[in-house]
């Protein structure tokens, strides 16, 4: 494995009782680079996900991370080695503060979250480090809000603060733009570009602009198998990827151009 590939799978493979939902996927994802999964409903790509973090146990296959084999890793090993997955840590707790959900998740990083014995003020010096990831989320004015009043789009990006919160060397974010408006995307967009400068990003994502515009590689799935893989220009030409898109997807790949 080259030292420009941070996550490999060879021949990952997973059966529920006679259905394949992944099938022998090979799947390289550069250091550094924004990696997309992408494919119709039902190609395949959550239990992909599910798979890479051990949430779900591969029928055959390996999953290799900077060299090293991972399959038969528990989920706090993985995540541990550095691959995160967004709602993994980042599912926010409404009624706390956007400071104080960045700072529960810096307190997971150093092991002391169930430390409830300590008084308030221990945690404050952790206050600066949450400031300045909520700097990199643009949510360093909304610190002192109650999560609950936050709209949508933010809410997702506290998420990501949440995930950087851990350090990620590999961030894994499953549909980071579902459900949202237009400008919101835009936001989310803008957020997964800046936070990517220094990680490898892999990402399950429906919206082809959004994938268009930021991903440096496309993997396209297709009944569990690998469809076509390559950068968005030459992907969203491939005519087996056209045809698996028509009728729900192929519009939004011509007009994602």
């Amino acid at each position: 494995m080259s030292d420009d590939i941070i996550l490999e799978t060879r021949k990952l493979t997973k059966e529920f009782k006679g259905f394949v939902a992944v099938n022998q996927v090979d799947l390289k994802v550069k250091r550094g680079h924004i990696h997309a999964l992408i494919g119709p409903n039902g190609a395949g790509k959550t239990t992909c996900f599910n798979l890479l973090t051990h949430f779900i146990t591969p029928t055959s296959g390996q999953i290799v991370f900077n060299g090293k084999d991972i399959t038969g890793e528990a989920p706090a090993h993985i995540a541990r080695r550095g691959i995160i997955r967004s709602f993994q840590i980042s599912a926010v707790f409404p009624h706390l503060t956007v400071l104080e959900n960045v700072r529960v998740a810096l307190q997971r990083k150093l092991g002391t979250s169930f430390h409830f014995w300590k008084p308030e003020r221990s945690l404050h010096t952790l206050n600066e480090r949450a400031l300045e990831l909520l700097r990199q989320v643009d949510l360093e004015s909304y610190a002192d809000n109650t999560t609950v009043e936050l709209s949508y789009g933010r809410k997702r990006a506290l998420e990501i603060a949440t995930t950087l919160a851990m350090e990620p060397e590999l961030m894994l974010l499953d549909e980071p733009t579902q459900g949202m408006g237009l400008e919101d995307v835009d936001r989310i967009r803008s957020l997964i570009k800046k936070v990517s400068a220094n990680r490898t990003i892999l990402m399950v994502e429906h919206n082809m602009s959004v994938v268009a515009s930021i991903a440096d590689t496309i993997t396209v799935l297709q009944r569990g198998a690998t469809l076509a893989e390559g950068p968005y220009a030459e992907v969203s030409k491939n005519p087996a990827v056209i045809e698996a898109y028509m009728g729900s997807a192929s519009v939004e790949l011509k007009g994602a151009h």
